[in-house]
């Protein structure tokens, strides 16, 4: 029996096995800062499909952070939606293959008309909820 099929079978395990494990990717930091007009408050729900991070109450000016390993699968995904003043919006907060390698640190500032990473550098349109 040839033996590099199987060789190269439980090297792609072990890689799978400790990427998993988190020792291969970095941990990446999400931070959502409420920088809605007029000193509104924000209520906000965060998920991704296996994880539930809760419902979050944001005063003006003040911040939510999470973390996590990126999958080695490259399809980490979260997504958050947002209320304030009757408001309802939702947005991909980190989806992998945007984000990985654009922040380790990802500031997102909520702002009325959408949210912006980074200073203001890239913002974004709210997707509409259905």
């Amino acid at each position: 029996m040839n033996p590099l099929p199987i060789n190269w079978l439980l090297s792609l395990t072990l890689v799978f096995v400790v990427s998993e494990a988190g020792l291969l990717l970095h941990k990446t930091d999400v931070l959502i800062y409420n920088d809605l007009d007029g000193g509104t408050d924000l209520t906000l729900h965060c998920k991704s499909k296996n994880n539930d991070l809760g419902i979050q109450h944001l005063a003006y000016r003040n911040y939510f952070e999470f973390n996590f390993r990126p999958s080695f699968l490259g399809n980490t995904l979260f997504y958050c939606t947002m209320q304030w003043n009757g408001t309802m919006r939702w947005f991909d907060i980190y989806v992998e293959g945007r984000d990985v390698s654009r922040c380790i640190r990802c500031l997102w500032y909520v702002r009325p008309d959408g949210p912006c990473l980074s200073n203001y550098e890239i913002c974004y349109h709210w997707k509409s909820v259905a």
